[in-house]
């Protein structure tokens, strides 16, 4: 048994095919999200649908493996059995994939009024969102709520941040005045909270270095050393007792481990991740297993990558195939093949051995990489076309603003 289908779960699943036993998958969506990407499904480069794909489209091929949609209620370790909100099911062995969660850091304001972005339902909400106060910014005959709805504030500089403001900046200042001359004038602001005192802390300095001053030149208001009070929806207050007028917050400081409730608590150590053995096995219950965000992994430090959440899916299946046969499971050790994170606007950043990259070298070879291991050969055939088209004429094409769209309306201005 299986739970989530995010990197690690669906890998487990992918890696057992073959074997000889019965496994289930169990997700409460029924497609598979290629989460690298959502930052461009929220800004309006790609579609939705085109970093997703069918949970049964990709175990098609494996006979022994099932796919049931579901959201998880109750997991009792010592019967071994899932609980669904429609079936009960019994396990002999039980996979923990469960990934992540936006952890909120108990900032007030942040649950009701911030934007994360985890999911795909995250990053259309957020899509149609800055459809919304750009069109809002069109009509109103105020410049203080016009500049309250052209503010975006984006809290962390970690990749995802990064990413992020990379991104706006091509919708903001390179795509939108092509439709709204006027932006040209009175240009969207950008802000980018961090609390550290650099951006990307896991890439070595001098690349952070880069990356502060290539989104500085980009127009970017990088603002270092600073913490988030509260978040309200329409400014954000620091700790300083600065107040940025805004009608956009973007969330991505950081995530906690997801899991479902269990009938026996189960000891969580830091974001409360699951402390396994080496073997990604849990202490107690040899049985289980968990991989991905969801694991607190000794003696390894782990960025919380989708490389390592494949990589410890290969693990488990192969440790799985081993108890099967009655052999002892293998520790597992991560091979890290090098770290990239694009900005945007041509430029990137990584580290590949002991070489460092920046630049156009770093921003293509972060694309090529995220373009092999996109699911599905007409999802890659869609994007590869359009970011050729997207990037050929620095322009954004997803910007339809559907009807019913699931996002947050912007907060009327108020002083």
């Amino acid at each position: 048994m299986i739970i989530g289908a995010g990197f690690g779960g669906l890998q487990t699943a992918v890696s057992l095919g073959g074997a000889a036993a019965r496994v289930t998958l169990i997700d409460r969506n029924n497609y598979h999200t290629f989460v690298p990407l959502l930052y461009q499904v929220a800004t309006a480069t790609l579609e939705p649908e085109w970093i997703a794909l069918p949970i049964h489209k990709l175990l098609r091929r494996y006979k022994n493996v099932q796919f049931v949609q579901g959201n998880v209620e109750t997991v009792d370790l010592t019967a071994r059995r899932v609980q669904t909100a429609h079936i009960t099911l019994q396990y002999d062995y039980l996979v923990l994939g469960t990934g992540s969660q936006t952890h909120l850091q108990g900032v007030p304001g942040a649950k009701e009024h911030a934007l994360p972005l985890r999911t795909l339902e995250d990053a259309i909400a957020l899509k149609h969102h800055l459809l919304q106060c750009i069109e809002q910014a069109a009509q109103t005959k105020d410049p203080d709520e016009r500049r309250q709805l052209l503010t975006i504030a984006i809290v962390g500089g970690g990749a995802t941040g990064v990413e992020m403001a990379g991104a706006l900046v091509e919708l903001c200042h390179q795509s939108w005045p092509k439709d709204y001359p006027w932006l040209r004038d009175d240009p969207v602001q950008l802000i980018l909270v961090q609390s550290g005192s650099e951006l990307l802390p896991e890439f070595p300095h001098p690349l952070r270095t880069y990356t502060y001053k290539k989104l500085a030149i980009l127009g970017v208001n990088i603002q270092v050393e600073t913490k988030v009070a509260s978040v309200h929806a329409t400014h954000l207050e620091l700790d300083s007792g600065t107040r940025i007028p805004c009608a956009t917050t973007i969330w991505t400081a950081g995530v906690k481990a997801a899991h479902p409730p269990t009938e026996t608590a189960l000891p969580q150590g830091h974001r409360d991740k699951i402390p396994v053995l080496s073997s990604l096995q849990l202490q107690q219950y040899p049985e289980v297993y968990a991989l991905g965000d969801a694991a607190q992994v000794p003696d390894q430090t782990l960025a919380g990558v989708a490389p390592e959440a494949l990589q410890q899916g290969v693990c488990t299946a192969r440790n799985l195939r081993r108890q099967l046969k009655g052999l002892t499971p293998q520790p597992f050790r991560y091979f890290n093949k090098g770290r990239l994170a694009i900005i945007g606007c041509f430029s990137g950043v990584g580290k590949i051995g002991p070489f460092p990259l920046r630049g156009f070298l770093g921003w293509f070879l972060w694309l090529a990489v995220h373009w092999v291991y996109s699911p599905g050969y007409r999802n890659r055939l869609m994007i590869l076309v359009t970011w050729l088209q997207s990037f050929g004429s620095r322009d954004k094409l997803a910007r339809q603003l559907l009807k019913h769209s699931p996002s947050k309306s912007p907060a009327q201005f108020k002083v």
